[in-house]
C-alpha cells in the first residue's frame, strides 16, 4: 500500500513541466493576439510595427522559459533528494492530471512533459507492477476471471470507486472476477491508446498469477471506444487475449460520435471564415486529438493519419465491427424520466427529441446504443439497456447500471 506520509499534490518534476507549459501558453496567446491585430490593422490604417513587436515577445518568452528551466533543474534534484523516494500521487493530483491530459494530452506526450500520463494498470488506487513475481505478490487473491475497467475522457481510474466497491466490487463478490483499472492519457488518439492497450493487456495476461479463463472489459464513454480499438488491434496483431474475451460492455459510449465535438468543429469553421475571428479558432484547435476523435467515434489510425483533424467533413471512418467470439452489451442513459406505459403523442415526441438531442447530457441514445441510419455502421449488440433520469457520469456507479451489468455477466 502507498505510504500516506509520502503523498504530495506537487512533485519535483512538476515545477519544470508547469514552467514550460506556461511559456508555451504565453506564446500561444501571443499568436492569437497578433492574429487579431494583423486582421484589424488594415481597416484601422496601421499595423506596420506589429510583426516585430510580437516576434520580440515570443523570443523573450522562450528565453525566459529556457532560463526558468535551467534554474529549476538543481531545485528539482534538491527536492527529490530531500524526499528520498518518489512521492505517491494524491487523489487530487491524479484527478487534476487526468483532466489536463484529456484536454491537451497529445501535446504533453509529444513534448515529453512530465505531466503526460503513462498507460498503467491499477488496483485499489495503486499501480500494478508488470513483473510476474511482483504481480503475484500484488494480487494474491487473483482468479482466472480478469475484469478490466476503462475510464473515459478527462477521468482517471478513481472514477469507478463508490460505496460498496462499485461495479468492480460487485462483480468480484458475485462473479469471481478480479477487477483491474486502466489509467491512460485520454488526450491521445483513441487508436494510439487502443493499440498500446492491446499490447499491454497481452503482457498482463501472460504475467497474470493464474491461467486466465475469461476477460471482460467495461468501458465508460471514450473508454468503450478505446476498448473496441484494443480488441481490433489485439486480433489484428495476433495476441492471445482476444480468444479469452468473454464480454465487452460499454457505458454511455459515443459509438457514432458526440454532438458537442461536432459543434466545436462547426465553430472552428465559422471562425476561420472571418479575418477578425480566425485567430480565435486557434484556441479551439488546441483541443486534444482524443477530443476530436469523438466527432464521429474514430477507432483506427487510418481515420486520422495524414488528415487535418480539424477540417470539417463527412463521416468517413473505417467500419470496425464488434469483437468476434465475445458477447457485446451497451448501456445508455437519458436525462428524461421514464415514459408512462401509454404516453400522449406530444409527450412521446418530446421524449424522443430529448433523447436524440441530449441523451445523458453528452451522448445521445442512438450513439450510445450503436444505432445508425447506415445499416453497415449499425452495431448489433447482443443486448442493450437504457437508464432513465440519469446523466453521463452516473453510469459509472448507479446501482441500476451495476445490477444490469451483473445480470449480463452472471
Amino acid at each position: 500500500m502507498p505510504d500516506p506520509d509520502n503523498h504530495a499534490h506537487l512533485h519535483p518534476s512538476d515545477l519544470r513541466a508547469l514552467a514550460r507549459l506556461l511559456a508555451d501558453a504565453t506564446v500561444g496567446v501571443t499568436d492569437v493576439v497578433e492574429g487579431v491585430h494583423v486582421g484589424v490593422a488594415p481597416a484601422a490604417g496601421g499595423g506596420g510595427i506589429a510583426p516585430l513587436t510580437y516576434r520580440t515577445i515570443r523570443s523573450a518568452t522562450r528565453f525566459i522559459g529556457a532560463g526558468m528551466d535551467a534554474a529549476l533543474i538543481p531545485l528539482e534534484g534538491l527536492l527529490g533528494a530531500r524526499q528520498g523516494r518518489p512521492p505517491q500521487p494524491t487523489p487530487q493530483r491524479r484527478a487534476a492530471l487526468a483532466a489536463l491530459n484529456g484536454i491537451m494530452g497529445d501535446y504533453l506526450a509529444e513534448s515529453g512533459s512530465a505531466l503526460a500520463l503513462p498507460m498503467t494498470f491499477g488496483r485499489d488506487g495503486a499501480e500494478l507492477p508488470t513483473d510476474p513475481a511482483a504481480l503475484v505478490a500484488a494480487l494474491p487473491d487473483a482468479t482466472g476471471r480478469l475484469l478490466l475497467l476503462v475510464h473515459g475522457l478527462c477521468l482517471g481510474d478513481a472514477c469507478w470507486a463508490c460505496a460498496g466497491g462499485g461495479l468492480g466490487g460487485a462483480l468480484a463478490r458475485d462473479g469471481g472476477y478480479t477487477p483491474v483499472t486502466l489509467s491512460y492519457n485520454s488526450g491521445r488518439h483513441i487508436s494510439t491508446n487502443g493499440r498500446e492497450l492491446a499490447g499491454r493487456l497481452a503482457a498482463l495476461v501472460t504475467a497474470w498469477p493464474r491461467r486466465v479463463e475469461d476477460v471482460v472489459i467495461v468501458g465508460h464513454s471514450m473508454g468503450g471506444l478505446v476498448a473496441r480499438s484494443a480488441c481490433h488491434y489485439g486480433a489484428a496483431d495476433g495476441h492471445e487475449w482476444p480468444s479469452h474475451l468473454r464480454a465487452l460492455v460499454t457505458l454511455g459510449t459515443p459509438h457514432h460520435g458526440a454532438p458537442l465535438e461536432r459543434g466545436g468543429n462547426w465553430l472552428n469553421v465559422v471562425l476561420d471564415g472571418s479575418p477578425y475571428a480566425a485567430p480565435f479558432s486557434r484556441l479551439g484547435k488546441r483541443r486534444s486529438a482524443g477530443i476530436t476523435d469523438l466527432r464521429h467515434g474514430s477507432l483506427v489510425d487510418e481515420d486520422w493519419h495524414g488528415r487535418d483533424r480539424f477540417a470539417h467533413g463527412a463521416d468517413e471512418r473505417v467500419i470496425v465491427p464488434l469483437p468476434a467470439g465475445a458477447r457485446s452489451y451497451a448501456v445508455a442513459a437519458t436525462l428524461a424520466a421514464a415514459p408512462p406505459p401509454t404516453p400522449s403523442p406530444s409527450a412521446a415526441t418530446l421524449g424522443l427529441l430529448h433523447d436524440r438531442l441530449l441523451g445523458d447530457g453528452l451522448v445521445p441514445l442512438d450513439s450510445a446504443l450503436g444505432r445508425h441510419a447506415d445499416l453497415a455502421r449499425a452495431l448489433p449488440f447482443d443486448d442493450t439497456w437504457i437508464g432513465y433520469g440519469m446523466g453521463h457520469r452516473e453510469l459509472l456507479t448507479h446501482p441500476e447500471v451495476i445490477a444490469q451489468v451483473e445480470a449480463w455477466l452472471s
